[in-house]
């Protein structure tokens, strides 16, 4: 008997483990959007900083990541647990931030002008070449900002991870939502650490004395390919956001949800109807942040004329 139960309890245990697997792939798909802003941008942040001080920024950043999800992933296991009305909510809240951001940072792309963008490059170089900064102070902005955008972008991570086990007993969310905090944590500041030693790489394969042709080629490549990763990182991180953002407020919006749902019965094509959830979940996230922006706008307009 005792040996039946054993088997019992460990089969119990191998399904319970095979299901928080499952439950985590999924949380990470839907948390894949974030994800890829949250890698742009903390890649984009260490921008500025001296070439051999770029790791201990990112370790640095990476710390205070862990400090917010340790503040993060227990207050959504307790919303879950004595306030779960509260999950939907937020989580789209965070779908329609992310919507906004999203639109935020193509309209900061468009209008902002050449002279702006040639003025903050050169207040990075400035600062690298200008004895009379304190690089340990303009490091440590550098560390404050990037940790705080970690924290709306961790807790967006989390919230997401969290509605996708919401109707899950409190062992599968705690499971799901701490491997998706740590995974996210790691494999994100794990990247961050490579993108932004590659052109260091390169740099050290082209100017090495007696490397090879292939080295040097390599060399090369890497530093014309840093750059263009960046851009690549940063206009699918913004894709992302919309397709995961849309796609939170198009399940959270019944006329939505239905909108789409009648929208895939009228297609016939099978290729077309592949597309057509990611395009209407996409325009439904760039309207939605639209909104969103054109809302603030007028808010901060109308606080600014009434502020004493």
């Amino acid at each position: 008997m005792a040996g039946t139960s054993l088997i019992a309890l460990i089969d119990k245990i191998a399904v319970v483990l095979d299901d928080v697997a499952l439950m985590t792939k999924v949380a990470a798909k839907k948390t894949a959007g974030v994800l890829g802003d949250d890698l742009a941008l903390n890649a984009q942040q260490v921008q500025g900083v001296r070439a051999d001080r770029e790791l201990p920024v990112v370790w640095a950043v990476a710390k205070g990541s862990f400090i917010n999800k340790v503040i993060l992933v227990p207050s959504a296991l307790l919303i879950s647990a004595f306030i779960p009305v509260l999950i939907t909510p937020l989580l789209m809240i965070g779908g329609l931030y992310l919507c906004f951001e999203g639109v935020e940072k193509i309209t900061h792309s468009l209008f902002r002008s050449k002279a702006e963008k040639e003025e903050e490059h050169q207040h990075d170089i400035q600062a690298l070449v200008d004895e009379n900064i304190d690089m340990l102070e303009y490091e440590q902005d550098k560390i404050k900002g990037a940790i705080k955008t970690d924290f709306i972008l961790s807790a967006e991570i989390i919230v997401i991870a969290l509605g996708t086990v919401q109707d899950k007993g409190i062992l599968e969310q705690t499971s799901v939502v701490t491997l998706i905090a740590l995974l996210m944590t790691v494999g994100v500041y794990g990247l961050v650490a490579a993108i932004v030693k590659l052109d260091d790489l390169g740099l050290y394969l082209v100017a090495k004395e007696n490397a090879s042709k292939m080295a040097k080629a390599t060399g090369n490549f890497l530093l014309s390919f840093a750059p263009k990763l960046m851009r690549t990182l940063a206009i699918v991180g913004t894709a992302a956001m919309f397709l995961v953002g849309g796609g939170i407020l198009v399940h959270g919006l019944p006329f939505a949800h239905h909108m789409l749902v009648d929208i895939e019965a009228g297609i016939q094509s099978t290729v077309a109807a592949w597309f057509a959830a990611p395009a209407f979940n996409a325009v439904t996230g760039i309207i939605a942040g639209t909104i969103a922006l054109l809302l603030f706008k007028a808010v901060s307009k109308i606080a600014t004329i009434f502020k004493p």
